[in-house]
């Protein structure tokens, strides 16, 4: 059993370089679709969701 752990590659490692250009990328990736904003017939099913929902609640 120890011989089996022993044996074992060690996991990969990311230098903070790395990490930091990883991080940097995914920001502006996350950025441009906050920037996108949301398509009006995204909006538009959401609000009929959301009467579909009230109309269900009060009745």
């Amino acid at each position: 059993m120890q011989t089996e752990l022993n044996q074992r590659k060690p996991r990969g490692r990311l230098g903070r370089d790395v990490q930091s250009k990883i991080g940097q990328q995914l920001r502006a990736m996350y950025d441009d679709v906050v920037s996108a904003g949301v398509p009006d017939r995204f909006s538009e099913l959401l609000r009929q969701l959301d009467e579909q929902k009230d109309k269900g609640s009060n009745g």
